[in-house]
């Protein structure tokens, strides 16, 4: 998380940024899907059921709209396509992020997806799919802040920054300010409204979730120039799970075919900006979650 980038986010951030929420309510029955259609020349998984923890937290990745019961973003409509070229089924299950990755490692998921950095040190206790997309972190701060034009003006003085806890934002927040000044928020959301509110100088985050933070508080705050770091995102299983193969071979088939371009471009560009959804209208998701209707 989390959470360097293709060209089409670039012009797509320039128009937006932050935010977060998080707890289950009472669970709806889960909804049949159509059945699956494997594609030639992948796996084939023999219609076995996939279980996969997700956030419901994370815009444009998983959310659940206010009014509605059908979850949404990236990660379903990835995994709805890797399951119809593999021929598996998805069932969603709702876990806080600060729980998910010891989870998965204990092999209560088949898999995990919700925008996850890869990184060497979670490496040791599950593994990664190969990168499906590459993400900056950068630094949100108040529209109106006039000392900071780029990241580097955070090394020139003693401020504040804020992050979500266990996250590889706030390890880099941390490499740049030095612990005692960098302020942990159980979500994302928390850390937005707390640099609205003058309580911390900036806010360390992944530029794609800046589509629903900046869209929803375009007045308030902005990205800085520069980035601090770039890294991939992947799914993340228990070690030595039988499924990293295949899911990496439906996305290269993806890939290639330009189905992954075209997803990407849905939930990173105009199309889901104009929607407006942002952290203030969607609700934490049902356990079980029902499998999004095609």
């Amino acid at each position: 998380m989390n959470r360097i980038i293709p060209a089409f986010l670039i012009t797509m951030l320039s128009l937006a940024a932050c935010a977060t929420p998080p707890a289950p309510s009472p669970a709806p029955a889960e909804q049949p899907t159509a059945a699956p259609t494997q594609a030639s020349g992948l796996p084939d998984l023999g219609g076995r059921e996939i279980v996969v923890a997700v956030e419901n937290a994370y815009i444009p990745f998983n959310f659940i709209p206010v009014g509605s019961d059908q979850p949404e973003g990236w990660d379903y409509d990835t995994i709805a396509e890797i399951c119809r070229r593999l021929n598996c089924k998805p069932v969603y299950r709702q876990i806080a992020w600060d729980n998910m990755i010891a989870a998965v490692a204990a092999g209560q998921f088949d898999m995990a997806a919700d925008g996850i950095t890869i990184t060497e040190e979670r490496a040791k206790v599950v593994d990664f799919s190969e990168g499906y997309i590459a993400v900056d972190q950068r630094i949100l701060v108040r529209k109106d802040d006039t000392r900071f034009k780029s990241v580097d003006d955070f090394k020139t003085g003693k401020y504040k920054l804020g992050s979500q806890k266990g996250t590889t934002n706030y390890d880099e927040a941390v490499k740049l300010v030095g612990e005692e000044n960098v302020v942990g928020f159980d979500t994302f959301d928390l850390a937005v409204q707390a640099v609205i509110a003058g309580d911390v100088d900036g806010v360390v985050i992944d530029d794609v979730a800046g589509v629903g933070y900046v869209g929803a508080n375009a007045d308030k705050v902005r990205l800085v120039e520069g980035r601090l770091v770039g890294q991939q995102l992947g799914f993340i299983f228990p070690k030595g799970s039988d499924l990293v193969e295949p899911i990496n071979a439906a996305l290269r088939s993806m890939k290639a075919d330009g189905t992954l371009d075209k997803i990407n471009k849905k939930w990173f560009g105009p199309e889901f900006l104009a929607r407006g959804i942002t952290y203030e209208n969607i609700k934490p998701g049902p356990t079980p979650i029902p499998t999004p209707t095609p």
